[in-house]
């Protein structure tokens, strides 16, 4: 049973500055320490939730991608977060899980924060993304997705269908008590680890943003918190504990089944 090492960058971004933003997590990239499996940035990692992708998006063989290619080469890392994307002459709120290979996947951003006009720039993603990393599942999704318990429920009991549940954010201070409650509720609920990972600062339209960066144990408890600053937050995750805990409240076994449309 091989524990997962997964290193969160909570971060300020330069409003809709991607050179900026890249140079400055190559500072923060390059403290990921030796022996981390995964690193995770927060959404929209090279630019802030921008409502501006005619402006900012780029292709799926832009700089950024290329960038995390050079960075998972590098650290022999994942690295993860998503950005704007524009394929097919539409725009994505996309998450991209960049591997040490070359090779890649991706997930779409389902839920589209409309109380924003999310809706009104970005296609909406239709399928779910959950990878595969030393025997662990890790289920993948962004920020407004986490308002929405059944797009994250597991769909399978004997085994459950993932063991982690990782969210992007860019989720602001002035609702940062649903952002905590949620992430734990999610744990607690699929019996999982959950990893949340927000950004710091005061973005363009004037919103300001705690961080509040946590991973969260299947019991619902935190193993790393971090507020209001910039940090690195290495996190071991322990595929024992989580399996303990499965075998000794077994209760996703009296869980309704249900088919999960998109």
């Amino acid at each position: 049973m091989t524990n997962l090492h997964i290193s969160i960058i909570q971060t300020d971004l330069v409003w809709e500055n991607i050179p900026a933003n890249l140079e400055h997590l190559d500072e923060k990239i390059n403290q990921v320490p030796n022996g981390t499996h995964i690193v995770v940035l927060p959404e929209m990692f090279s630019t802030g939730f921008s409502m501006q992708p005619e402006l900012l998006a780029e292709t799926m063989q832009g700089n950024t991608i290329e960038w995390m290619k050079r960075w998972a080469a590098r650290k022999k890392i994942i690295v993860t977060g998503s950005l704007i994307i524009t394929e097919n002459k539409q725009f994505y709120n996309r998450l991209i899980w960049r591997l040490p290979n070359g090779q890649m996947g991706k997930y779409d951003k389902r839920h589209c924060f409309s109380y924003a006009g999310e809706n009104k720039h970005y296609t909406p993603g239709n399928s779910r993304f959950i990878a595969s990393v030393n025997g662990w599942k890790i289920n993948m999704q962004i920020c407004y997705d986490l308002r929405f318990p059944v797009w994250a429920r597991q769909q399978s009991i004997n085994p459950p269908e993932y063991d982690v549940l990782i969210y992007v954010a860019n989720w602001p201070e002035k609702r940062i008590h649903a952002w905590k409650s949620l992430l734990m509720a999610r744990a607690i609920e699929n019996q999982c680890y959950v990893i949340g990972v927000n950004r710091v600062g005061v973005d363009g339209n004037g919103f300001v943003h705690s961080g509040d960066s946590m991973a969260i144990n299947p019991l619902g408890d935190a193993l790393w918190h971090e507020v209001n600053r910039e940090a690195i937050g290495n996190i071991t995750l322990d595929k024992q504990f989580l399996q303990e805990i499965r075998q000794k409240f077994p209760f996703l076994s009296d869980a309704d089944t249900f088919t999960l449309y998109p």
